[in-house]
């Protein structure tokens, strides 16, 4: 398994292109002596002129890493509790990784969550950080440099699935979700599929 990290070209690019091409990747996260690594199989784009988007009225100490160029890991907090990852593209647009299937570490992984059904581990953006041990500790993380972080090359999906976004109230019929459509651990199904 190839788990050298992609290079900066790769994040180079606008947020709706990068997200399908996300699906298959991995994520390969070391912590406390543990590789952990989960394919990418849910995704949503996020852009600077779209209201949904943390970056939507400009820079703020909360979405600078937003700003910084691509490539880096966008981590805040939602709800107060739940851990949320993007990975950033530049200019205030980034991607956030909405569910993986773990590949390795999975006990490690479950035991952070606290639970056995491996399809449940990381099906959700918080459950993911949870899983992997993500926290505001890593916003900023350049996801290009290997250690602690990054994303490496993976197996692309066979069919890549286009939905509305999870969890908003605004800018609700962009079909800016990504999944694989023959995935059983994305966190939501989708109705409508293109051929990637």
């Amino acid at each position: 398994m190839n788990l050298r990290p992609l290079p900066r070209r790769f994040y180079r690019r606008d947020s709706l292109e990068l997200a399908p091409d996300l699906i298959g990747r991995l994520l390969v996260r070391e912590a406390g002596g543990v590789r952990m690594v989960g394919r990418i199989v849910e995704a949503e784009a996020y852009r600077p002129d779209d209201p949904a988007s943390h970056s939507f009225r400009g820079p703020t100490p909360r979405n600078a890493s937003m700003f910084g160029g691509p490539g880096r890991a966008y981590v805040y907090v939602s709800y107060g509790m739940h851990h949320c990852m993007n990975v950033t593209t530049g200019g205030g647009a980034a991607v956030l990784l909405r569910a993986l299937e773990p590949v390795a570490g999975v006990e490690e992984m479950a035991r952070r969550r606290g639970v056995a059904d491996g399809r449940l581990l990381c099906a959700g953006p918080g459950r993911l950080c949870q899983a992997l041990g993500i926290s505001l500790a890593d916003d900023g993380t350049d996801l290009v440099a290997k250690g602690g972080t990054w994303i490496a090359e993976g197996s692309p999906a066979d069919e890549v699935a286009a939905a509305t976004r999870v969890g908003l109230t605004v800018a609700v019929e962009q079909p800016w979700r990504f999944l694989d459509a023959d995935s059983r651990f994305v966190s939501r199904r989708a109705t409508r599929a293109s051929r990637r």
